[in-house]
This record gives structure tokens, sequence and C-alpha cells, in this order.
């Protein structure tokens, strides 16, 4: 299936703390039990390291961090292998003209090429996306 959206690592997590959660991101939710999703590699490792460090500060426990691992692996993500390979010609780029993260940076970079919207809570990615004229879901 061809992916709808990109889905960036705040509007996951946002799934996994009730405290996170929005009538629209539990919208994105909703819309990955029928459609697919595109992710840059990076996205399970921040992912991983949200739930480590959320468990390391006893905000979650092990087995929720298991049970949301499962919830997302039912999702249809798929990775955009290319973004990696990206770094210096298009990332870092991104980075200096709009004072982002490498990792945000990543996340524009693969919207603007697939040309679909991008869904996430972080407010400067926000930001760069819509001034760019990537379609912005969530908050």
């Amino acid at each position: 299936m061809k992916p709808t959206l990109i889905l960036d690592c705040s509007m996951a997590i946002a799934w996994c703390f009730a405290d996170e959660s929005t009538p629209k991101t539990a919208q994105i939710q909703d819309r990955l039990a029928v459609e697919t999703a595109v992710v840059p590699g990076l996205w399970f490792l921040e992912v991983a390291n949200v739930l480590a460090m959320a468990e390391k500060r006893k905000r979650i426990s092990p087995d929720d961090s298991m049970q949301f691992v499962q919830l997302l692996s039912n999702l249809d993500i798929q990775v955009d292998e290319d973004a990696s390979r990206q770094v210096f010609d298009r990332i870092l780029p991104l980075c200096r003209s709009h004072g982002l993260t490498s990792y945000d940076a990543t996340y524009l970079d693969v919207a603007l090429r697939w040309q679909i919207p991008l869904a996430s809570l972080d407010d400067a990615l926000r930001s760069a996306a819509t001034s760019l004229g990537v379609q912005v879901l969530g908050k």
C-alpha cells in the first residue's frame, strides 16, 4: 500500500502515554489501522530510546513498553532507506536553514521527498515543514 503520511517519533510516543495523547494523535493512530506510514530508519532508535528512558524514570514498565512495541509492530510502517544517504547533501542544509536537529531534519527531508503529510508534535519541525509547504498533521 502507498504511504499516506510520514510518522515521527513524537507522534507515535503520544499513543503510549495518556498525558501526551490528544484527539488528533488518536485520529492519526486510527488512520494507521488502514493506511501506511513511512519513517526514516532512525525512527526505531528514537522510539526505543524514549521507551528506555521512560522505563528508567519509572514512567512505564518494561511490560508496558513491550505491549506498545507490539502495537507498533501491527501497523503498516514502511522504512525510507534513502534518508541516511541524504545526510550531507540534504539533511545538514535543512538543519542549518531551519535550526533543526539532524533527527528532525531527517523527517523533514523524507516528507519533502515523498510529498505526503508529516505527523509530528514537535513545534520546531512543524514550523519548518509548514514553511516549506509540507502539510502537517497532529497537535
